[in-house]
Parts: structure tokens; sequence; C-alpha cells
């Protein structure tokens, strides 16, 4: 789709906004304090006037109603009050992070995903997908667990190109709509906090509670007849027979529909809370009109039969609010004849069974929103990122890119290089010095494929790419616990890469210092047999090595490969980079200077 139309400046904004809420902040805590003080002069007024009352005699006790019913009033409008309060407590903390995303600041202040780590998985450790730091961290604005796992699925598996281009649609279109990002965030915490959504979606999809049939029109007619016959006898029209009669069919009845009506309260309890808070972020949904296709679908998901979401979650608090009247003196009285709470629990297992197979897809339209203002939101705060091209892997795995920046750095200090891979050119081996940016490329390439695979932009200034499955060696680490040498770690992970061969999708492989834990002799023929191997199934990527015996690889591949390099220069005793790739293989190593740089005497 190519580079974006000039949006909003993000520093602007969210400084723009983040100067209401604290404004939205210190004006709620001084409401808070002078309610405060009214509701303690209010307590004075009522002690005063109960005394002139009880004690003198002056008054009635009637006068004592006025102070009460104000009180009651602050009390109310407090509760409003340190509402907005935690609004705006929450609106700055978000604002004061996205301005850490902005100033690269943001490492540690948000979550890193940990939960979704797999230290077995073939490039989410190596390319810093989760933990500290990582581009789950730097990307994630999801309050939903939901919403966050949605997005870390994103991460871990490449959607197909018709999926991609329609996140893509969706990306662009809630670039600027910052308000609305603001809005799902802020209520996303009431929903992270009071939200069991993977036992909210098991009640509403949960096998149907038996009751007798017909249960409810037995149950509603029994309770007319029993007012009817109640207020006959108090008309004088005939005796208390009547009534007496019905009220022993409605206990014989409620007792018969005892076990199905307490299954069904002590069900609908948690649920019914947990969709009263969800409803605050579906009602905030349902306002807004969408023009691209996803997002569309995603709205049409939040209505059933015509009717929204939160109305009809409205519908299942009414049920609610008639179940809890149960317990007031009055109900409670007459609630036996009238089968009141058996009439509520039927109204709340009529609702669950058709309402309730639709709160799953409601939890994942929402968690898919959230994933999406994700990807709107690194797009929104890095003006210069595009979004890729997607081409056909008809001739196999391509990944051209110009001005390639890795996303977790800052794009201000980040020097961006043109790196081309596909067709007759199937490896790049990367040579150059310690510190001179071979890793750090590898990691460019391998999260802008992420990236682009997940229906976000990129950090270049164009980039194609082909559908491919990501396969990455280069953090592999012994494991004491696991008994693994670094080398048995790494060939098991370079088996992992072969293997991804016989998937659907060509692989790019980006190999760190490949088989470095061994000695150069079987390094070199082991390396040039796992590259062999790659290549002639059809994978294509990048290899960095510091031994330049490697380098000689290229000759072995019949054109397909090219070396590259990076270099360096010591001036002053300090060693300096120009993070550029340049063509061929370099001529130099730092590792000498740098061991006198630190004061090693060699």
């Amino acid at each position: 789709m190519g580079a974006m139309a000039e949006s909003l400046d993000p520093h602007a904004v969210y400084k723009q906004r983040l100067a209401h809420w604290r404004s939205e902040r210190a004006a709620a805590d001084r409401r808070s304090n002078q309610i405060g003080n009214l509701r303690l002069l209010d307590a004075g007024l009522v002690a005063l006037l109960a005394w002139m009352s009880f004690v003198q005699g002056w008054i009635t006790g009637w006068w004592l109603l006025i102070p009460l019913a104000v009180f009651i009033a602050f009390v109310v409008y407090h509760e409003r009050v340190v509402r907005r309060q935690q609004f705006a407590k929450r609106a700055i903390a978000y604002y004061d992070r996205a301005l850490l995303r902005l100033d690269d600041k943001w490492q540690g202040t948000g979550s890193g995903g940990e939960s979704f780590e797999d230290p077995n998985h073939v490039y989410a450790g190596d390319l810093d997908v989760f933990g500290y730091g990582s581009l789950f961290e730097l990307l994630s604005v999801a309050r939903t667990a939901e919403g966050e796992g949605t997005l870390a699925g994103w991460l871990l598996a490449p959607a197909s190109p018709d999926v991609v281009r329609e996140r893509q649609q969706a990306v662009s279109e809630l670039r600027d709509a910052v308000g609305l990002r603001e809005d799902t965030a802020l209520l996303g915490d009431d929903i992270r906090a009071g939200v069991h959504a993977e036992e909210l979606a098991r009640w509403g999809a949960a096998p149907r509670v038996p009751y007798l049939p017909e249960a409810r029109i037995l149950a509603l007619g029994l309770a007319l007849a029993n007012i009817i016959t109640f207020v006959g006898f108090m008309a004088h029209w005939w005796g208390l027979r009547p009534f007496i009669a019905g009220a022993a069919l409605a206990v014989t009845l409620g007792m018969l529909l005892r076990r199905s009506t307490l299954e069904v309260i002590a069900a609908a309890d948690t649920a019914a809370h947990d969709l009263q808070v969800l409803s605050l972020l579906l009602a905030r949904l349902e306002r807004e009109q969408f023009r691209s296709p996803l997002l569309q679908r995603l709205r049409a998901e939040l209505d059933t039969e015509g009717l929204a979401a939160s109305k009809r979650i409205g519908r299942l608090q009414r049920w609610m609010e008639f179940l809890d009247s149960s317990d007031h003196l009055l109900v409670r009285t007459i609630g036996f004849a009238l089968l009141w709470r058996h009439q509520a629990a039927m109204g709340i297992e009529a609702w669950r069974r058709k309402t309730g197979p639709h709160v799953a897809p409601w939890i994942a339209a929402i968690a898919e929103f959230e994933a999406l203002s994700s990807l709107a939101a690194f797009s929104f705060e890095r003006p210069s990122a595009t979004f890729p091209e997607l081409v056909a892997e008809s001739s196999g795995p391509l990944f051209e890119a110009a001005g390639l920046l890795h996303p977790l750095m800052s794009p201000h200090r980040c020097v961006g290089n043109d790196v081309s891979i596909g067709g007759e050119r199937r490896l790049l081996i990367v040579s150059g010095s310690n510190m001179s940016g071979k890793s750090t490329l590898l990691r460019s390439v391998g999260l802008n494929a992420v990236l682009a695979w997940a229906g976000a932009p990129v950090m270049a200034s164009r980039l194609r790419i082909s559908p491919v499955a990501v396969g990455a060696s280069i953090r592999i680490v012994d494991s004491l616990q696991d008994g693994k040498s670094r080398f048995y770690a790494e060939i098991t992970r370079l088996r992992q890469i072969v293997e991804l061969t016989a998937g659907a999708a060509p692989v790019l492989f980006l190999l760190d210092e490949l088989l470095s834990g061994t000695n150069s002799h079987d390094r070199r023929i082991g390396a040039e047999a796992v590259i062999r191997t790659l290549v002639r199934r059809g994978a294509a990527g990048l290899v960095t090595t510091h031994d330049l015996a490697l380098t000689d690889i290229q000759a072995q591949l019949d054109g397909l490969a090219a070396n590259v390099h990076f270099e360096d220069h010591l001036e002053d005793g300090r060693m300096h980079f120009d993070y550029l790739l340049k063509p061929g293989v370099v001529t130099r190593s730092n590792a000498l200077e740098l061991m006198r740089a630190v004061g090693l005497d060699i």
C-alpha cells in the first residue's frame, strides 16, 4: 500500500490530551475535597436538627429529611467525581507511556507479554517478540487479556495475504482515531479488573438448564391467577380458599423448579456483573461507523438480530434487577405465590439460551479491535512507517526493502539499509566486526517481516515481501536445566528451521554466527551443508559471520549468494561504526582494538 498520508503530529496530540486530563484530574480532586467538606457540614446540620427536634422539641423530625436527602445526593455525585478521578488517573498514565514510546524511553513501562513466550518458538525469542523492551511491549495498547492474546497470536504466526490486506485497511482507518483508542483503553481497565472472559464465554455457551415443559407459561399463569384471587378476596368477591389453592399449586411448582432455578441463579450472578462491565466498551464501539470491511464485520458482530449487544445486555440486567428485588420485604411476603425468583431465573435462562452463544464472539470482536488499535497506535506514533507491498510467491521467497530500520530502535538514531533477498539471490553472507550491526540487521529483517504479516506497517521507506515463514537462530544459549549445550541448542533450532521448509510458505532464515560453538573445520563443513540444504529447499535468508572462511560459501552456491559487510574504524582510541551495509567481504577485524580499548594488554 506504500507510504501513508500525512497525519497529526503524535507529540503535539499526546501532550495536548495529557494536559487536558491533568486539568481534569486537578478539577476532580478539587470537587472531591469540596464535596467532602459539604458532606461534613451537612452531617453537622443533621446533628443540629436532630438536637432541635428530639432534645428541644422545637421542630418536628420531618425536617431531618431535607439534609438526609441532600446527603444522599452528595454521595451519588461524589461517586461520579471519584469515577472521573479514576479515569483521569488512567488517562494520565496512558499518555505518559505514549510519550515515553515517542521519546524511546518505553522499555519496561508496559506489558512484555511474557506469558506468551515459548522457548521452542522458531523466532520469537531470537527476535525479541516478547519480554522486556520487546516488540509486544512497544505495540500493545490492549487493556484486556483477550486483546493481548490476539495481538500475540498475530505476532507468532503470519496471516494470509487477504487477511493482512484487510488488517492494513483497518489500521489505516484507526490510525488517527486517538480519541477512540483513549476511550477503549480507559474502559479496558475496568474489563481487565472485573471481567472473567473465559468463564463468561463458557457460561454463554453452556448446555441449557432443564426446566419442566411450558414451565414459564405455568408459572406466569399461576402468578396471574393468584393476583386475581387475592384481589377478589380483598374486594370481598369471594373467600380466601381460591387464593390458598393457587398458592399451594405455586409452592408445589416452585419445589419442582427449585434445583434448576438455583443452578441458573448461581451461574448468572457473576456473569451478569461481567456483562454489565463489558457493555460499557461494547456501547462505545457501537457508536462508531466504520468504512473498512474488517471493522464493519467486527462492528456487525456486536449486533444480534438487529439489536446492539449493549442493549441485549440491558435486557439481562432488567431480569437481574427483577431477581434482586426478591429480597425486598414485600416481595418476600408474596413472592412464593407469584413464583418470583423462578420466573426471574427462567427469564435469565431464556436470555442465555438465545443470546449466550453470542458472548464469545463479542469478546473476540473486542479482542481483535484492541489488537488492531495496537497496530494503529504504532502507525500513528511512527509516521515514517509504511505498509508493505505483498507480492505473490511464484518465484520463491522475496524480501526487498529500502531504508530498513530496526522497529525497536528510535528512527532518529537508527541507520537505514537496503536489503534485497529473493529471486536469483537466495543468501546474503554478512561479515563485519563486533558491534558493527550484523545481529541488528538480522532482527531488523525478521521483525519487519513479522510486522508485515501481522498486518502492521513496517519500518522501511519501501518493502516488498512475499509470504514467508521466518526462522531465526540468533540468541541461542545453553540450558543447565535441560542439560543442553549451546551447540546442541543451536543445531536443534537449525533442525526446526530446516523442517519449516516442508510447509506451504517458503522460509526466510536468519542465522547469526552459524555453528560458532564448534571447531572451525567442522563449522565450515556443517555451515555449508545447512545453507545448501535450506537454499535447495527453496529458502532464502541471511547468515552473519566473524569467520571469513565462511564467506567462501558464496562461490559454492552458483551465484545464489552474495557477500556484504559492515565496516568500522578506530579514532582516538575509540571504535566508530557507520552501520551501513556495503557489498563484499569485510577486510579487517576490530577484536584486538576492542580488547586494547578496554585496557587489556595485547
